[in-house]
Order: structure tokens, then sequence, then C-alpha cells
């Protein structure tokens, strides 16, 4: 514990940048049920402010998942690492279909638990070319400690 106390308020990770597409675009309206067409129809989309198709804001906070495990954070030798919720998240700027995005990851909070740690993280997922960040969270994730 003391390794990751010593690194609060530091960026602890950067994941590498991740293409958005269509199709996962699409894959994600068909699992939740959400086709608006801002999402799945580029014609119809292409005459709206954003150009044309655009992500789920929850496709972009799920993927949150992947950009944490690829960010290589030196987390301790855990058994489990789960998702233990949000107390903020905020959809700030769309990701087109086709950008790429990366999750930059910045320890908040550590605090032990039975069996584990309870970790605060202030995240913000990038949009390559973008000053403004897609999405800015307050993300906590318990590690079972092996």
């Amino acid at each position: 514990m003391q390794a990751l106390t010593e690194r609060l308020g530091e960026e602890v990770g950067l994941s590498p940048w991740f293409r958005v597409d269509q199709a996962r675009i699409d894959a994600f309206a068909e699992v939740t049920e959400d086709r608006q067409f801002i999402h799945v129809d580029p014609e119809r989309a292409a005459q709206t402010p954003f150009g044309g198709t655009i992500a789920h804001g929850y496709l972009t906070l799920s993927m949150l998942s992947y950009l944490v495990v690829s960010a290589e954070i030196p987390f301790p030798p855990v058994r489990a690492s789960l998702n233990y919720g949000f107390d903020k998240v905020r959809f700030l700027a769309p990701v087109r279909a086709g950008a790429r995005i990366r999750g930059r990851f910045t320890l908040k909070g550590v605090e032990e638990r039975p069996g584990g740690l309870l970790l605060r993280f202030d995240v913000a997922v990038e949009v390559e070319g973008s000053d403004r960040p897609a999405l800015s969270a307050d993300w906590l994730v318990m590690l079972q400690l092996a």
C-alpha cells in the first residue's frame, strides 16, 4: 500500500491510442438497444453539428476497462481487480466514428479494505487531436490482494 500512497496525485497510467470505429459503435448499439441515429446512421448524422456518427457516451465509459489494462498501471499482485463504481462521470465532448481515444489515469486515493485496497482514480478519456477530453470520471476500483 505504501508504494501506492507515495504516488497519490500522480499520473500512474496512460494507455495507447485506441480507434473507435463504426463497427464497434454499431455492435454497442445492438447490445444496448440504443440505435439513435447519431450513432448508427452516417448519412443522417452527417447533417448534425457532429458531422457524422458519434460513439455512445456509455461506450466510451465502458472502454475504461480496456484502457486501464492497456495503460499497464503497476498494481501490487492481485487475485482480482473489480469495478467498484463511479462518484462522478461527465461526457464532455463527442467521440466521432473513426477517432482514437486513450485513457489518462491519476491516482487520487488509496483506502485499505478487508482483503484489499480501494483505489480512486481521476480519469480522462482523451480524443486524439482535441484539447477537450471526451470523458472525465472519478472511478473506484477494488483490488483483492493476492
